[in-house]
């Protein structure tokens, strides 16, 4: 397991009562001198302190005391251990809770997060195959002459705008994305938009609005950087004269 699947079990492996594979993890974690695992546990050591500290002093009722210490047959001068350990045991209830709760908040937050993406991606497929059905949608392929990629098809539609659907476009790097351009005949480049590749080199990108198909001459993508540009900076990897 690495540092960050171990995160959220210091707290119990600080109170004993992590499973055992992994209490071995953990361990292993430690021996080897982790920085990342040595912080977990001195946070988790220090918010169990701070919880078995913040529990209120209780003072049970003289009657109710004497029946539990009559129940566990301790004479009264012993009763006050009892007391600490039930104490501790709350404690250690309360922080295995707490932890729970954390654990249970992120899978909502993860579970909430896929849906709103596959949602996303519903909306965008949904306007797509609108794209495709909509008379005057004019499909033009490109890469398919080059040994290697990107290949794929631009859709462009005078009510709707411009669809580029990608193949064999690799995932870039952190601070690049990808730009489509829209190029009028005898004129320069205007920014349509950014977008990035799906793991699998996959791409989609709408740039959705009325266009003028007719003086329409190209569509490019080029790499720029992560906030775009006004004009490409490197050669486009795509360009599709219409």
């Amino acid at each position: 397991m690495t540092c960050e699947d171990l995160k959220d079990g210091f707290e119990l492996y600080s109170l004993g009562l992590c499973d055992a594979e992994e209490r071995s993890e953990i361990a292993a974690h430690l021996e080897r001198g982790c920085d990342t695992c040595q912080k977990n546990l001195r946070g988790a050591l220090a918010l169990n302190a701070a919880m078995f500290a913040s529990a209120p002093s209780v003072r049970p009722r003289r009657r109710l005391r004497r029946r539990v210490v009559e129940g566990f047959g301790v004479r009264k001068a012993g009763w006050g251990w009892l007391w600490a350990l039930a104490a501790a045991c709350m404690a250690a209830i309360a922080v295995w809770l707490s932890i729970q709760e954390r654990r249970r908040t992120t899978e909502l937050a993860e579970i909430r997060q896929n849906l709103i993406e596959v949602s996303s991606e519903r909306d965008r497929l949904a306007q797509a195959f609108n794209f495709f059905n909509q008379p005057g949608t004019r499909q033009v392929n490109f890469g398919s002459a080059q040994p290697r990629p990107p290949r794929g098809n631009v859709f462009v539609n005078s009510r709707l705008g411009v669809l580029l659907i990608a193949g064999n476009l690799p995932p870039l790097g952190p601070g690049r994305t990808y730009e489509m351009w829209v190029i009028p005949k005898g004129g320069a480049p205007v920014p349509a938009g950014l977008f990035q590749s799906a793991g699998d080199g996959s791409a989609m990108h709408l740039l959705n609005g009325p266009m003028d198909v007719a003086s329409l001459g190209a569509v490019a993508v080029s790499v720029e950087p992560q906030a775009g540009s006004r004009a490409p900076t490197t050669t486009p990897i795509i360009v599709a004269a219409l």
